[in-house]
């Protein structure tokens, strides 16, 4: 039996505020399951309540519903890594790992809109930041960022990186993201827990001063003006930096940890929450292996 007594519920005998069970029954999934077997490494969100998560082994794209938490295979993938990703507007930017090349999807269908070729060398094309000049795709392999054009007309262009970063054995630059300033760029170097300013004019790279800070296992990273969000798969943690305006230095406010955490390697944030793609690299993969996205509060 219910009743209403001034604007509260009664249900069974406990009274509940109207205004919680609205917000109980609408409350998005803060976990989303993704198919057995996925293998899932980059994520991006929006436009909307959606989020598209990459896989690492068939380089399928999966689309959620960030309300509802189901959601649908947009595109079977090409046989080969999709990594890093990022949207603007109904278009969806892919990092394509060791085949050394980008896709440029169709954010609503799936379809594959441009496919560009970024080197013939031996790359990791981890991550992808999306700006007005273009789409910017790190290389952890070789001391190089490339950037394809917005509308996919024109060539591929491939800026070295020199200045504070040092390339070594391992992955280097990883994730990538704007800057305060809305022009340069910043990027994580996994193997040094390092954190730089590039020059997206000249490709000249000046190390971010965190105050002795080191992230280890450095992945995905995202900003939010002068905060920046930084994961370490490894460690099952992001740490929150706040920057100053032109982000020569950054102090870590916050390290977020959860225990659904299981090697989280990229980051996305949709309204007020920040959601995260569990990697699972220390599980052996198998086509029943179980794969989800957490969300968590920053």
């Amino acid at each position: 039996m219910r009743s209403r007594i001034l604007g509260t519920a009664v249900i069974i005998g406990l009274l509940i505020p109207m205004g919680a069970t609205a917000q109980a029954a609408t409350a998005p999934p803060d976990q989303i399951a993704l198919p057995a077997g996925f293998q899932p490494e980059g994520i991006a969100a929006g436009p909307g309540p959606v989020a598209f998560v990459s896989s690492r082994s068939s380089g399928a794209i999966y689309r959620a519903d960030l309300e509802t938490g189901k959601g649908t295979v947009i595109n079977k993938g090409p046989g080969t890594p999709s990594l890093g990703m990022e949207t603007l507007g109904d278009k969806l930017y892919v990092a394509g790992g060791r085949a050394g090349d980008a896709r440029t999807l169709d954010a609503k269908t799936g379809e594959v809109l441009q496919n560009f070729k970024l080197t013939d060398k031996a790359s990791f094309i981890n991550d992808v930041v999306v700006t007005k000049e273009g789409a910017w795709y790190t290389d952890s392999t070789n001391p190089t960022l490339y950037m394809t054009p917005l509308d996919g007309c024109g060539p591929v262009t491939t800026l070295p990186l020199t200045g504070d970063i040092v390339y070594k054995d391992g992955f280097n630059a990883n994730g990538i993201t704007m800057a305060p300033d809305g022009h340069s760029l910043l990027l994580i170097q996994s193997n040094a827990g390092k954190l730089f300013k590039v020059d997206p004019a000249t490709g000249v790279t000046k190390a971010v001063d965190l105050h002795g800070e080191v992230l280890t296992a450095g992945d995905g990273l995202y900003a939010d003006g002068t905060t920046a969000y930084a994961v370490q798969n490894q460690l099952n943690t992001v740490a929150v930096i706040e920057l100053n305006a032109d982000a020569t230095e950054g102090k870590i406010v916050k390290k977020l940890t959860d225990p659904r955490f299981d090697v989280p390697t990229s980051v996305a944030q949709a309204g007020d929450r920040l959601y995260l793609p569990n990697a699972r690299f220390n599980t052996k993969p198998a086509p029943d292996t179980p794969y989800d996205v957490i969300s968590v509060q920053p």
